[in-house]
């Protein structure tokens, strides 16, 4: 089969799919789109009009978590876990992963401090419930890496990003949070997840946005 992703290139989402297809060392092309300025081709095959898309042969497949399914079934390694209930946990704290992502971002596009303190407090809040379900590492489940991993990598490294530019958020993730995610940042498969520049662009992209944390990076 011939893949393609479709990408934006900070995508949280796409980078799953990436993550998983390195794993797996499955061949694949990757085209990049503007989301503010999408060509019709992407339109007509968008669903939702968001990426990932998964393009496979003359199929295309949409939504980050059901891709990295299609991947697993299809490609070894499998990254899931053998048992039924467990992958099944797995599936729900992957949804549990996304909506971290999407609370993430509203820190980012947070426009003052209130907000950034409000933002804040929900993610610390966030942390202390996924911390409960976390091994003593070095991935969630211990020590074999799972699609649940490729999901939360980069929750992780725009994480780092954003410590950067605001040192108190380094107090607001749990230790064993932070070691899983050390651990996943030096995966060779997350490192090579996303093009060259990515920090730059995140942050560009946080800037166009009117991003308060990252104003003046």
């Amino acid at each position: 089969m011939k893949l393609e992703l479709v990408s934006f290139a900070i995508c949280p989402f796409v980078q799953r799919a990436v993550i998983a297809l390195k794993e797996k060392q499955v061949d694949f092309d990757i085209t990049y789109i503007d989301l503010e300025n999408t060509p019709a081709w992407f339109k007509l095959i968008s669903p939702f009009g968001k990426v990932p898309l998964l393009k496979v042969d003359n199929e295309v497949l949409f939504e980050s978590a059901i891709i990295n399914e299609f991947l697993d079934e299809v490609y070894p390694p499998v990254l899931h876990p053998e048992d039924p209930l467990e992958r099944a946990k797995h599936r729900g704290w992957i949804e549990f992963g996304s909506n971290l992502l999407f609370e993430q971002f509203k820190l980012v596009l947070a426009q003052d401090e209130e907000a950034i303190v409000q933002q804040s407090e929900v993610l610390g809040g966030l942390f202390a419930r996924l911390v409960q379900e976390v091994s003593d590492g070095p991935y969630f489940a211990g020590a074999r890496f799972s699609l649940l991993d490729a999901a939360y990598a980069p929750l992780f490294m725009r994480y780092e990003i954003l410590k950067k530019h605001r040192e108190e958020l380094a107090d607001l993730m749990p230790s064993k949070l932070d070691a899983w995610g050390q651990a996943l940042l030096a995966r060779e498969s997350v490192k090579d997840s996303v093009v060259d520049d990515f920090e730059q662009r995140f942050i560009n992209f946080g800037q166009s946005k009117g991003s308060f944390i990252l104003a003046d990076a």
